[in-house]
């Protein structure tokens, strides 16, 4: 059972990850059954598809995140495994068991590893078991104020109170004092409550200055290894903009033992499929503490790919059939460097307004991977997440990346309606960028500082 040609997968999701896992399963000799709801029935990956099913109405609590509908779906259309993408029920542990049930596979961890390593403080005490280090906080969820106030005593302001359940920076707020302790703990607990249906909190010490540093991991539920790293520091309202493989300036040691410590956990839990260990990284003194564990498929794969030559796609996907890593960490060596952005329908002249729209022209530099949900004529729906593609270079070390990356965004033509690429045509010709004196806390005030028009500073035309 391990080999999927022949097979028909289900992608139980949309947008430009639909269109990459599409192109995986094809190089596996797979037959692709495409979920679409109403307003996606015109989208590229439905047109690539062997089988387009429809799964509900333009809403994705009623069609995308219905685990019922999806599940039937896929099994109607003969499907013999489900790939979930990233969002939607990509991290759903009741979606993978429900998947399994019906007799199909689930490209991806167990529902058992996903609730564990989903619940924040379950993760962060797996960590600890792991030997991995963890940021000085709480030792699992606190529903007292008063034992808010205690625990923000002992760790030392300033603090963050995090939700327990779910990421994408909800229900996140620094606390610089007991005061603002007070203030904030409501409004964090009832935006996580609305967010995830769990209003648990925890608190962790606020790392200054921090880096995002992530490690890529691949097992097969007995054996993990690593893919080194990337740097994700250029964030916007804590979403992730502009990411890269490697991180710059880690010292060998520090990138042997981050790797190690990921590994380690990986395979602690029995992690099977493609996973993303998440960090905070103190340049000052070295330090990285883990943060979360993402088990899907990453929106920026892609540069780890582009580093390592690895298809992670087709190996999450060989593994979800019974297939062993087909790769040694002694296989998995570095090349290069590389710098993906993300491409959304958004206008930064207008505070990053989502702004769905027609495609009227579409033109990607040649020799450059741009993985993309557009084609010229595609009228962009309003109903979901605003990524529209990701433009990936790649250059012998990270100033030829950047380098590449200029000329890229100058040439990518996308016509019929604004898009972030002024912004990343911007970056990638900021001094600070260069010099990589950035964190996570850069890009905010650095956008006050350097208001984008609706075509940008120099380059990435978006007529």
């Amino acid at each position: 059972m391990a080999d999927p040609s022949g097979r028909t997968l289900f992608i139980a999701n949309r947008g430009e990850i639909a269109v990459r896992i599409n192109r995986a399963a094809r190089a596996l000799g797979m037959k692709v059954a495409q979920a679409h709801s109403d307003a996606d029935a015109d989208m590229l990956a439905v047109r690539l598809a062997d089988i387009p099913v429809n799964v509900g109405p333009p809403a994705a609590k009623k069609s995308y995140l219905d685990i019922d509908r999806v599940v039937a779906a896929a099994k109607g259309a003969g499907a013999d495994a489900v790939h979930p993408g990233y969002g939607f029920l990509a991290e759903n542990a009741g979606f993978a068991d429900a998947v399994e049930a019906a007799g199909m596979r689930f490209v991806g961890p167990t529902g058992a590893t996903i609730a564990r390593m989903g619940d924040k403080v379950a993760a962060r005490e797996a960590a600890a078991s792991a030997g991995v280090p963890t940021v000085p906080g709480s030792a699992g969820r606190i529903e007292e104020p008063e034992a808010l106030a205690a625990e923000a005593g002992r760790i030392g302001f300033p603090v963050m109170l995090k939700a327990a359940a779910g990421g994408g920076g909800r229900g996140i707020r620094v606390a610089e004092t007991a005061e603002d302790l007070a203030r904030l703990a409501p409004q964090a607990r009832a935006e996580a409550l609305a967010a995830f249906g769990d209003g648990g909190l925890y608190l962790e010490r606020l790392v200054r200055n921090a880096r995002h540093v992530e490690v890529q991991v691949m097992g097969d539920g007995a054996r993990a290894i690593h893919l080194f790293e990337r740097e994700c520091s250029l964030q916007r309202r804590r979403q992730k903009v502009w990411e890269e493989a490697p991180a710059f300036g880690l010292r060998p040691e520090v990138r042997d033992r981050m790797c190690a410590a990921s590994v380690r956990l990986a395979e602690a839990v029995s992690y099977r499929g493609a996973g993303t260990l998440e960090y905070l990284y103190d340049p000052a003194t070295e330090e990285f503490f883990f943060l979360e564990m993402n088990t899907r498929i990453q929106v920026e794969h892609p540069v780890t790919e582009m580093v390592t030559g690895v298809d992670l796609v087709a190996e999450m996907i060989r593994i979800a059939f019974g297939a062993p890593l087909s790769l040694r960490q002694e296989d998995v060596r570095l090349d290069g460097h590389a710098i993906e952005v993300r491409v959304n329908a958004e206008d930064p002249s207008k505070g990053f307004l989502p702004f769905p729209g027609l495609c009227s022209r579409l033109q990607a530099p040649p020799g450059v991977r741009f993985d993309t949900m557009l084609y010229e004529g595609y009228a962009i729906p309003p109903f979901y997440d605003s990524l529209v593609g990701k433009l990936i270079v790649h250059g012998p070390d990270r100033a030829g990346a950047i380098a590449a990356l200029r000329e890229a965004v100058d040439s990518l033509l996308i016509e019929g309606l604004p898009t972030t690429l002024p912004l990343h045509a911007a970056l990638a010709r900021d001094p600070d960028v260069a010099a990589g004196r950035i964190h996570t806390q850069f890009l905010e005030p650095w956008l006050e500082a350097n208001p984008l028009g609706p075509s940008g500073a120099g380059g990435g035309d978006t007529r």
